[in-house]
Formats: C-alpha cells, structure tokens, sequence
C-alpha cells in the first residue's frame, strides 16, 4: 500500500530533524532514557499496582491516562545535559535535506509539530533556536512537557492538542522518527484518534520496527532528498525529475 499524501507532518528531534556530530552520545541518552522508562514501569507495578495486570498496560488503560498535572524528575535527562559544556552546534547538526521538506510542506500548507524525549530546557529549544528550525513548527513537545514518554502517544496526543486540531477522520498525520518506539507511539496515538497517524521510518532502527508491524517498505524513507521527491510527486502529481532537486544554500550552518 503506498504512502497518502500528510495533512499533517510530525517529527521526532534526535536522530531524525538532527543528527549528532557524535553517534555515541546519542545511543547512551537513547538507551538510559529506555532504562529509566522501564525502571519507572516495573515501580509503579510492584508498590502502586502491587504485582498485579501487566507491567506495562494497555494504552486505554487508566494508568496511561494524559494527567498534565504529573511531572517527570528526569533524573538522568538533566545530569546528562547539566554534564555537557559544548554549544548544540558542536553537538548536532540538521539532517541532509531536512529544509528542503521544511520549505516545501510549509509552501503547501502543512502544520507541523515536533515530539522528542529530549529536554526542551538547555537542550532541544537551543538546536531550534540555533538552527533556526523553531519557525517551521507550529508547536514542540519536550521531555519535560508530558508525564510518559514515547512509546507512550501522550506526546504526540499533546502535540495536536496544543495545534488546536481535532483530527478527522480525512487526515492523515505522518510522523517521522528513527526509533522502535517512534513507531509503537505512532501506531498507539491511532488508535485513540479519527484520521491516522502514519510512522514514516527514517533510519534502521525504526525501520526493522516498520517491517515488525507488517507497515510495508514504503514507510521506510531513509533520505530527506527522496521525502522531498515523493512529496512533490504527492503534492504537484507530477514525478519529480532525478537530479533537479533545488539545494537551498542559504540554511547552510557553519559551526
């Protein structure tokens, strides 16, 4: 089944709107950020939920309710990041062809939001500033903006909450990230939804996910300059000639 054309575009920031000068930093915030996720699940099964139901409930369970009231400590997020001197220039950098897609869904009218588990404070609000990427994005939803964070949807839920849309069934809500867990949360938020939300894959990890749910290849699009491709062919219905992508130097960042 082939891809339909987004109402609505949402991204994951690490490893997907950038990527890191320095892979290893981001595997070890990806990989304590899903340690901590879990710890946090197995405590509140043992001493809140006393042993009983599934560690990690249903997403219609009222555990997973969006209780904006509840704060996460986020612990390791702010040791990690309190732990870091160099500018977020030094650290990421936006993906190849990221502008391109940027520039062309705003020309066309499409809203887009941004959903990390990063921190906004210190860290993902900097990148946005830095790389001027905060004027594409009509709302960003932060580790520190939820209580649960992906795979739980609550982040996506609160991304188009705060957009003030009620999605339709007509839409179609792509939402692109890297990660296994982009992919759980995507299809998560979908279900609690009219209209779908689509994960788009946008590296290996989410692709092996895709594959996993049976989505089909054409959710694995590894390269920006092919989104930019099939956009245009989505959009304008016309194929997009090979080589005459336009490259928009003036986003080039120096750092």
């Amino acid at each position: 089944m082939s891809l339909e054309k987004p109402t609505i575009v949402i991204f994951d920031m690490d490893g997907t709107a950038v990527r890191h000068i320095n892979p290893r930093l981001l595997h070890m915030l990806e990989f304590l950020d899903n340690v901590s996720y879990k710890l946090a699940k197995i405590f509140l099964w043992l001493f809140k939920r006393k042993a009983q139901g599934r560690i990690v409930p249903e997403w219609h369970d009222p555990e997973w309710s969006n209780d904006q009231k509840k704060r996460p400590r986020l612990l390791v997020h702010r040791a990690i990041h309190k732990f870091r001197r160099k500018p977020v220039e030094q650290i990421v950098q936006p993906c190849p062809g990221l502008y391109d897609v940027l520039d062309f869904l705003t020309e066309n009218n499409i809203q887009m939001a941004l959903v990390s588990n990063g921190l906004g404070k210190g860290y993902g609000h900097d990148i946005l500033k830095k790389f001027e990427l905060d004027k594409y994005f009509k709302t960003t939803v932060f580790r520190e903006d939820i209580s649960n964070s992906k795979p739980h949807p609550q982040g996506i839920l609160l991304a188009l909450k705060r957009m003030k849309i009620e999605p339709k069934e007509s839409d179609v809500i792509w939402y692109l990230g890297d990660r296994h867990k982009d992919v759980v949360a995507a299809l998560a938020a979908s279900k609690l939804i009219d209209g779908k939300v689509v994960p788009i894959a946008v590296a290996f990890n989410a692709a092996v996910a895709v594959l996993e749910k049976n989505l089909g290849p054409d959710h694995i699009i590894m390269a920006y300059h092919d989104m930019y491709d099939q956009l245009r062919e989505m959009f304008e219905k016309t194929p997009a000639s090979s080589g005459t992508l336009e490259k928009k130097t003036k986003h080039t960042k120096v750092a």
